[in-house]
């Protein structure tokens, strides 16, 4: 242990919980709640109904969710799957490329992400290429926001695999193509699923750029909890932000027994 007293460990702990509850977990159980209210003009709120939900599990919502589930996990394979191919290039370049590529693939998440939505509508608005108006234009823009994180976790646990494991199948007469598929990628599973739950999280909370590109269509569930708040249904509004929260948290559990089973391995 790091702290051997154990009236200092208590104290560090107490900090935690005073530091942990206002700050982090305060807000999520007010939006719990609230979901659940049916007004609040004093200190808690009064009226407890089930209506919020009911409206929030309606046709108009779960289509918003459906749209967003669709939207982090197509955007969440591309962009593990360039993020991946782009840290394997990256490990096996020189020192001249590997910067180019990391300057590249961090660019989208130095700047604001309205300026990557305000980019993909400008560069997209026109033929050859038309995307404006469609669903592929939201999937895009958080394609381009979330690979950043997929290409630096797998960028780093490239960087910390052993060679000797490539080295000894390339000696015993494995294609390249061969070494990735059997020995490069099984080990970075667990970086790999990581990187997808994190992709996806990211991707289901996104609203800045998708304000500015998505067709009424398309309307993930960030944007429609947006547009109840902002009408003043706050309520309604944090019940479909549970929903949210409790839809990103089963698939992260998901990943998360994947990567379980992975580490294991």
């Amino acid at each position: 242990m790091l702290v051997p007293s154990r009236t200092a460990r208590r104290v560090i702990h107490l900090l935690f919980l005073v530091a942990f509850v206002p700050v982090f977990a305060l807000p999520f159980a007010v939006i719990v709640v609230a979901s659940f209210a049916g007004a609040w003009s004093g200190a808690l709120p009064s009226h407890p109904t089930l209506g919020n939900y009911a409206a929030a599990t309606s046709g108009d919502s779960l289509h918003a969710l459906l749209t967003s589930l669709i939207t982090a996990v197509a955007a969440s394979l591309i962009a593990l799957t360039v993020g991946t191919w782009a840290a394997l290039a990256a490990d096996a370049a020189g020192r001249g490329l590997r910067r180019v590529l990391d300057g590249a693939f961090v660019l989208p998440v130095a700047v604001p992400s309205v300026v990557v939505g305000l980019g993909l509508l400008v560069a997209f608005s026109k033929p050859p290429l038309l995307l404006n108006g469609t669903p592929a234009i939201v999937i895009a823009a958080h394609t381009v926001l979330v690979t950043a994180f997929a290409y630096q976790s797998v960028r780093a646990a490239a960087t910390r695999l052993d060679p000797a494991f490539a080295q000894a199948a390339a000696g015993l007469g494995a294609t390249p193509l061969r070494v990735l598929l059997r020995i490069r990628l099984p080990l970075l599973l667990p970086s790999l699923t990581a990187a997808a739950g994190l992709c996806f999280a990211l991707s289901m909370g996104e609203l800045s750029a998708t304000m500015m590109l998505y067709p009424p269509s398309w309307t993930p569930l960030p944007i429609r909890i947006f547009a109840l708040t902002d009408r003043g249904s706050l309520f309604s509004g944090a019940a479909l932000a549970v929903l949210l929260m409790a839809a990103t948290l089963a698939v992260l559990l998901a990943v998360g027994r994947i990567r379980t089973r992975a580490d294991h391995r």
